[in-house]
């Protein structure tokens, strides 16, 4: 009588390849505007970016396909966080008087100290505008134009409550107001602003 036949070990089914267990696309986009930030899209190499998320240039690849769609979600994000923060300001500004004094302050806060330092990823793209592909560039103009159309509605609204002088030219003073904010995120690059105080209360006396 023959013996039963031994059977064969089953083989676990091979373990797929995939991004380490300490990816997490949120961290990794925080390290990456980090990146950007200071260097912009063409100073921020791959080799950079490696070092600053802790991933291997497979991993960056498989996550976001390319350089390009790497700096377009890290945009997105620190566009959302920035919109986000400033939303909490305003919310408690009663006038729009008020709400553009918020914004000023905001970006004062944002241009001074580490913060400061570290630059402001819309600044950034703005110096590379010419050089950026054409979808990196429309995403720029697009948030650029959200951020002006906000600078309007403030002082349209600073009008209707009585915050700001009836006749103060709306269209023009949003584009003032607008440079000089991105200025601010400039400078803050080297120094911090003397005294904000003093150039809170002077920025918004264009509006009285």
């Amino acid at each position: 009588m023959t013996g039963m036949p031994t059977p064969t070990p089953s083989r676990a089914p091979p373990r797929k390849r995939g991004r380490p267990r300490s990816f997490d696309p949120s961290t990794t986009l925080d390290r990456a505007i980090g990146v950007f930030r200071e260097r912009g899209f063409d100073g921020a190499s791959i080799d950079v970016l490696k070092r600053a998320t802790g991933l291997t240039a497979g991993s960056l690849y498989k996550a976001f396909k390319d350089k390009r769609q790497l700096f377009a979600a890290a945009f997105a994000r620190y566009v959302e966080q920035r919109r986000t923060g400033l939303a909490t300001r305003l919310a408690e500004a009663g006038s729009g008087r008020a709400r553009i004094a918020a914004t000023l302050r905001f970006y004062l806060e944002s241009a001074s100290g580490a913060e400061g330092r570290q630059g402001c990823l819309v600044l950034a793209g703005l110096i590379e505008a010419s050089t950026l592909e054409p979808a990196l560039r429309d995403t720029l103009e697009r948030t650029l134009a959200e951020h002006r159309a906000g600078l309007v509605a403030m002082l349209h609204d600073g009008q209707r409550d009585g915050s700001i002088r009836a006749d103060f030219p709306v269209e023009p003073g949003a584009d003032l107001l607008l440079g000089l904010l991105q200025g601010l995120r400039a400078v803050g690059k080297l120094r911090d602003p003397a005294d904000r105080e003093a150039w809170l209360a002077l920025a918004l006396k264009i509006l009285d």
